[in-house]
Formats: C-alpha cells, sequence, structure tokens
C-alpha cells in the first residue's frame, strides 16, 4: 500500500492507495473535486460537509441513472436477439415472406440505432 498526498477544494488529505492504483485514485479525487467545486460555486451552500453531501448525492443519482440505463438497454439488445431469433428464416419460407421476415429485421435493427443516438449523451461515465 502507498500513501498519496490530495487536495479536494483546498484541503490537503493523504489517502491511502493500492499499489498500481495511484492513477484510479488520482481521477476519483479530480472527480470529487470537480462536484464539490460545482455545489460550492452554485452559491447556495457555503459548509464544507453540506457541500460534501450534495456532491456525493449528485455522484450517486448519476450512477443510479448510468445504471439504469445499462439495465435498458441491456433488456433492448435481449429484445433484440430475440427478435431476431423469431425472424430466422425457415427452409420452406417463399420469396414474399423472406421479404417480409427481412424489412422486419431491418426496422428492428433501426429502432436500436434510433436508441443508441437517443441515449448516447447519456452513457458519460461518472
Amino acid at each position: 500500500m502507498k500513501q498519496i498526498d490530495v487536495q479536494i477544494m483546498q484541503q490537503s488529505y493523504v489517502l491511502t492507495c493500492p499499489d498500481g492504483q495511484e492513477e484510479r485514485v488520482m481521477e476519483a479525487v479530480r472527480r470529487v473535486d470537480d462536484a464539490m467545486t460545482r455545489v460550492r460555486d452554485s452559491g447556495k451552500v457555503r459548509s464544507r460537509e453540506r457541500v460534501a453531501v450534495l456532491a456525493a448525492l449528485n455522484m450517486a443519482f448519476d450512477v443510479l441513472d448510468r445504471d439504469a440505463q445499462q439495465a435498458h438497454m441491456a433488456a433492448a439488445q435481449a429484445e433484440m436477439q430475440s427478435m431476431q431469433q423469431e425472424l430466422a428464416p425457415p427452409a420452406e419460407l417463399d420469396e414474399a415472406a423472406k421479404a417480409e421476415q427481412q424489412r422486419q429485421q431491418e426496422l428492428a435493427e433501426q429502432l436500436v440505432l434510433k436508441l443508441d443516438h437517443a441515449l448516447e449523451n447519456d452513457a458519460r461515465l461518472l
């Protein structure tokens, strides 16, 4: 274990860090410092403790939103796979049925692309 000195909102802290994880800890420190600075700079809160709590809540909401979005995307992908399996062309289909099946598969793929596009701005990490 290694100890590193960091600053969050101009206050120094000594953190213990697993070997090889210094960069991850520093990224976490940067994110916490940014979140706390945004809360403080909003002008509504000055107490360091309240700033920390509000920043933590904001970050927790971001994580919950990301988790919900990932669950939604996983459900959409599972639905797509199910649709693709249902649309798998049996050998005895005639040309009209094959064309209809192809059209449905293209519509399903377009739906997934629209979902990806609609959600791409929210796919940021914490």
